[in-house]
């Protein structure tokens, strides 16, 4: 272990060039017009697997964007650990917004600064150059690793999913460590152990076959986009509590433990509230802030269309409106079942004179680890010998759509251990990543696989 600390030490400057080298790749899944590239850091990411001695190194295809894979399975008494990440990025826009080009990196104020560094290129080569480290200097893994680097996690086209289930003997473990994940603060280390899955619905409203003057037919015939204010007010009420008949039954509640644990890392909300530029934050009455977003269900509205909205006025009733929704989900709820409700609650709540036709577009499942779980407690140990502190264990409100995939499939737990922090401006201009993160990541990885082989499985 000293050896493999002190080459990584040695490595810094050369690891921060070659995540440089990486990140001036423009992997943006959504953009079809940058497929070539998104090929491109797939390679990039096999070439170094192979260069630092891990085994099978190779780019997948996975139907999609590519995937990179490779492993070292010479430890036979040891656990199986499957690292995570993904190689494709968001894409720049706003572009104006963008103090610094996305994808020239820049090292400003402790940061790196550029598309991907937080999400998720740096997160997941704090792994790579870490078995680099070990590899290099001891020649031998503490546990077996496989790696699995997928390439269309922001927005690619759908396939990974369907790849790690048709080839889950490949991707076997016992457990999936993920960096792709933040900190509440600089100050306190985080694992995450929880993630809100999501259903996410279009609501279509019809009203006349065709658009109606207000002054000739107002008040004769329901107006389709009165009905989706209609419609949307009884998903929630004035207190925030969502109105689905059903939707809250699988929820499970949070211990007494667990909401004193979320206190000791929940920012004051009236900060949260200044920093958001708002008056003040809201939502379902009886729970703080962050016991909302990381242990409740929540609804959002996404979208509203129908209707004239140009300059000036037009007194249309217009033939159709309608709305998107989503509903971001907890421990045991299932994103098909809340479907059915949804269903049966816009059947129920339509108002007179429309038809309502709901869709329901996607869907994913929440994820829960037992926070005291040998793995997590093992991921805890090596973040307190590198940070100094206990990590807090803690839940968070987005979602990872492929941790319910792992779940499912591999039936192997997600270790989400993130060196992110909250403020890195993921999905936004101005992306970054802090540095001391980025070392202090390599030298956690380091112990977190030592601690990993400890496991008993």
């Amino acid at each position: 272990m000293e050896k493999a600390l002190a080459y990584a030490l040695e490595k810094r400057e050369r690891f921060l060039a070659d995540l440089i080298e990486l990140l001036k790749i423009q992997s943006v899944s959504a953009d079809p017009q940058r497929d070539a590239e998104v090929r491109r850091s797939a390679q990039w990411t096999a070439d170094f697997l192979a260069k630092i001695g891990m085994d099978n190194a190779a780019v997948l295809e996975t139907g999609g964007h590519p995937a990179v894979y490779a492993d070292w399975l010479h430890a036979p008494s040891k656990p199986t650990i499957l690292i995570y990440g993904h190689h494709d990025v968001q894409p720049e826009d706003p572009i104006d917004k963008w103090t610094t080009p996305p994808f020239d990196p820049v090292i400003s104020d402790g940061y790196i600064r550029g598309r991907g560094t937080s999400d998720d290129k740096a997160q997941y080569m704090t792994h790579l150059f870490a078995l680099e480290a070990l590899l290099k200097t001891n020649g031998t893994l503490p546990c077996n690793i496989k790696v699995f680097i997928e390439g269309e996690e922001e927005g690619g086209k759908g396939m990974t999913h369907d790849f790690v289930r048709d080839n889950a003997k490949m991707l076997a473990c016992d457990a999936v460590a993920i960096s792709d994940t933040s900190w509440m603060s600089p100050t306190r280390p985080s694992i995450v152990y929880a993630l809100r899955g999501i259903a996410y619905f279009e609501i279509n409203v019809q009203g006349p076959d065709r658009d109606l003057h207000s002054g000739v037919y107002g008040g004769m015939v329901q107006n389709p986009l009165n009905a989706v204010g209609k419609l949307i007010a009884s998903f929630q009420d004035a207190d925030g509590n969502i109105l689905v008949e059903g939707l809250y039954d699988d929820v499970v509640k949070l211990t007494a433990e667990e909401r004193a644990e979320f206190a000791s890392v929940q920012e004051p909300e009236d900060e949260i509230a200044a920093d958001l530029k708002v008056p003040q934050l809201w939502g379902e009455a009886g729970y703080t802030a962050v016991e909302r977003n990381w242990g409740r269900p929540s609804f959002d509205v996404h979208g509203i269309w129908g209707g004239f909205t140009g300059e000036g006025s037009k007194t249309v009733i217009a033939a159709e409106g309608g709305f998107k929704i989503s509903f971001r989900l907890v421990a045991n709820q299932e994103p098909e079942k809340i479907a059915k409700l949804v269903a049966a609650h816009v059947e129920k709540h339509c108002p007179p004179g429309v038809t309502a036709t709901t869709t329901y577009l996607h869907g994913g499942s929440p994820v829960m680890v037992p926070a005291d779980s040998a793995f997590i407690q093992a991921a805890a140990d090596a973040f307190e010998q590198t940070f100094g502190k206990r990590p807090a264990l803690v839940r968070e409100g987005a979602s990872i759509p492929i941790t319910a995939v792992f779940q499912e499939a591999l039936h192997a737990p997600a270790i989400l251990v993130g060196y992110g922090l909250n403020e890195d401006n993921i999905h936004s201009p101005d992306e970054k990543f802090k540095v001391d993160h980025f070392y202090g990541g390599i030298d956690c990885n380091l112990r977190l696989y030592e601690a990993f082989a400890k496991v008993k499985v």
